[in-house]
């Protein structure tokens, strides 16, 4: 069996776009994660990219300005997961969101990857994570995938971010 250890040309997610109560505030914490304004559509809307991108997140108010988060136990969106490009990013933006006062609702080693997990200002899933290369990716005898679920040193993290 061969294992796949390249990326393949396919379809991707592009972006998410997100109904918020408060645009601003939403600004304001996706900036932590180091996303920036491309562009505005009045006081309702915008896009914001990384990298030169057009938009990896597109935020509105049209239908939810001053509303209160979506109640558990419904259907909808259960997190959106940001791709940095190393453990440093991902040790800077995780030292930001802490300073900024985010509460961690979790941490895992999933041996695919590092994984960091939080809600945004109007209770929306965020995890924000780093891939390790794909030859280093856990296998099972059959060359499936055996991902998991353990205990990450957050600790070790952040001391990646005072490093750098």
């Amino acid at each position: 069996m061969r294992i796949e250890t390249t990326p393949r040309a396919g379809p991707r997610i592009g972006h998410v776009h997100l109904k918020v109560a408060n645009l601003d505030r939403a600004v304001a914490f996706y900036g932590l994660l180091g996303f920036e304004v491309t562009q505005r559509y009045g006081t309702q809307a915008v896009f914001m990219g990384a990298d030169g991108y057009h938009h990896h997140i597109g935020l509105n108010t049209w239908e939810s300005a001053g509303a209160a988060p979506a109640p558990a136990g419904y259907a909808g969106l259960y997190h959106l997961a940001v791709l940095y490009p190393d453990r440093s990013a991902l040790a800077q933006a995780l030292r930001r969101v802490l300073q900024a006062g985010v509460q961690l609702d979790g941490a895992a080693d999933h041996g695919v990857s590092e994984a960091l997990y939080f809600r945004d200002p109007d209770g929306n899933g965020v995890e924000i994570y780093v891939d390790r290369p794909r030859r280093d990716w856990p296998r099972d005898g059959a060359g499936q995938l055996k991902m998991d679920n353990s205990r990450l040193d957050v600790a070790a993290l952040l001391a990646l971010a005072d490093d750098t």
